[in-house]
């Protein structure tokens, strides 16, 4: 095996691709499964206190997808992993502002997932004239903090929570042509999830026939 000179600088490793799509209100039922698989604690730090499964279920019912954006990571069993809420401002005055939230299952930590989704949030929110991205968070949200801070946002403490600001600079024809093409790579990666998820469903199905069959079958020897 050829070794590399000690000059030479090291082959770097790719970066992983993770599919992000954005999510309609087709998408409701599987935000709802993922936001009440979230644990008491996790609630408490995406929602600012512990939500129970009736609060949830008024929060997805009242996601208006014509005006914020949604966006989801999901496996290939369709099971979506985590999810971030763009929230635009209503307020005619603060058009050019919005607040990000994200959510992430426990099963799925480690990955990155909740700063891909805030990267893909701020492609989407300059694209859309956003230029003040903010952050409402707990003070003990560590992770969502350090998000903020690793993408250069303002950070103010008010005691049990913090608020972050960050600037964002106008669109570009660069910024509005990789969310065209991370938008369609993601839509393409969830139909083959889709079907191939179908494809499974159904050799489980013929599987469970097959099956029925047998002890059937094996019943009718019994009695004879």
């Amino acid at each position: 095996m050829t070794e590399l000179p000690d000059n030479q600088p090291q082959p770097q490793p790719q970066p992983v691709v993770v599919p992000i799509r954005s999510l309609g209100p087709s998408h409701r039922q599987r935000i709802l499964n993922h936001l009440i698989a979230l644990d008491e604690h996790d609630r408490y730090l995406r929602f600012g206190y512990a939500a129970n499964d009736e609060q949830i279920g008024r929060y997805v019912q009242g996601l208006d997808f014509d005006r914020d954006d949604i966006f989801g990571i999901y496996n290939r069993k369709l099971e979506l992993l985590a999810m971030a809420h763009l929230a635009f401002a209503q307020d005619p005055s603060h058009q050019s502002c919005a607040e990000f939230g994200v959510s992430v299952l426990k099963k799925a930590r480690g990955r990155r997932y909740g700063s891909r989704l805030f990267e893909r949030a701020v492609m989407h929110a300059r694209n859309e004239g956003v230029d003040m991205l903010f952050i409402h968070a707990l003070s003990e949200n560590t992770a969502m903090l350090k998000i903020a801070r690793n993408s250069g946002a303002v950070l103010e403490r008010a005691g049990s929570e913090t608020d972050a600001y960050l600037r964002l600079p106008p669109a570009t024809l660069d910024s509005r042509m990789s969310e065209i093409v991370e938008e369609q790579l993601a839509k393409t990666d969830y139909h083959l999830k889709v079907q191939a998820k179908n494809f499974w469903d159904f050799l489980m199905g013929v599987q469970e026939i097959r099956q029925g069959v047998r002890d059937a079958r094996d019943k009718v020897d019994r009695l004879r």
